[in-house]
């Protein structure tokens, strides 16, 4: 067996059912061709993965929402199941119905799920969390730190088992957003969001990116990370044998954590262990 690799996929999905003002794909809709060969893309990728000869991560991490689409349940479902498929994760606004996750290896799927205060009510959120709790699936829970949603994190924080792990992706749009107080009270709900409040000097340093990480698009492109444009093969092309190795990042920083997460010198490995792609800290 090979050495093993994380993926993250992104497809050419690019629609949501929510409207969250910050983001670009909100309330947008796919054509039924464009959703059609979002379908085709997800399946080669999928038949891809199942005739590899190393062990797999998958984090799919689509521009919208993806489980509201049957054939992205399905795909999980499927990839579950793949013996060499250590691991199955997927970004979401929890918002699809949960009864298909009843059928995928529990051991292997796991969610990175976000609340959106504006588009849908904390008690029915905190309810599908639950139910997930019940199902015995993995997953961790997140929010964007804008100050407008301080309370929503601290009832996220209170309302959930303290086995579930909150997170808070920090807001950098603004320099100097947060006071000494609020780094304190955020931090006290996520322990580590000092790590996500933090961007990373990257240029030059050792990264997992394009060594045992790699961010894939429909067509089979391969990037080394999402936040480095340059393609570097295509998986449908190329044996990823002659693609993959160790290099220093080419980028001057990193402010995201699908990002910094394969930054070497942070040896997030001790945080997070075999749950990097799904966000849980163990």
């Amino acid at each position: 067996m090979k050495k093993s690799l994380n993926i993250l996929y992104r497809g050419p999905l690019e629609s949501c059912n929510y409207d969250c003002q910050y983001c670009p794909f909100a309330k947008k809709r796919n054509t039924r061709q464009e959703l059609a060969y979002d379908k085709n893309c997800l399946e080669q990728f999928v038949e891809w993965v199942a005739i590899q000869k190393r062990k797999i991560g998958i984090l799919f991490t689509p521009w919208g929402e993806a489980l509201i689409r049957k054939y992205y349940q399905d795909a999980i479902l499927e990839l579950s199941h793949i013996a060499h498929v250590e691991k199955v994760a997927i970004q979401t606004n929890l918002s699809s119905r949960l009864e298909w996750l009843l059928h995928v290896n529990k051991q292997k799927v796991a969610l990175w799920t976000t609340f959106h205060p504006m588009e849908v009510d904390i008690e029915r959120f905190i309810q599908k969390c639950l139910t997930l709790i019940q199902m015995d699936i993995p997953f961790s829970v997140g929010i964007v730190g804008k100050h407008e949603n301080f309370t929503f994190a601290q009832r996220l924080r209170e309302q959930l088992p303290s086995s579930i792990y909150v997170w808070i992706n920090a807001y950098k749009r603004t320099p100097n957003y947060y006071t000494p107080k609020d780094i304190d009270f955020l931090q006290q709900i996520d322990p580590l969001f000092h790590l996500n409040n933090t961007i990373y000097n990257t240029k030059n340093k050792a990264c997992f990116a394009g060594e045992s990480s790699i961010s894939i698009d429909g067509e089979g492109n391969i990037k080394r990370c999402h936040f480095i444009k340059k393609n570097i093969g295509n998986i449908y092309k190329q044996d990823l044998e002659s693609i993959l190795k160790p290099s220093v990042c080419t980028t001057n920083n990193c402010r995201c954590y699908i990002g910094y997460m394969n930054l070497k010198e942070l040896e997030l490995d001790k945080i997070y262990g075999n749950k990097l792609l799904e966000r849980i800290k163990i």
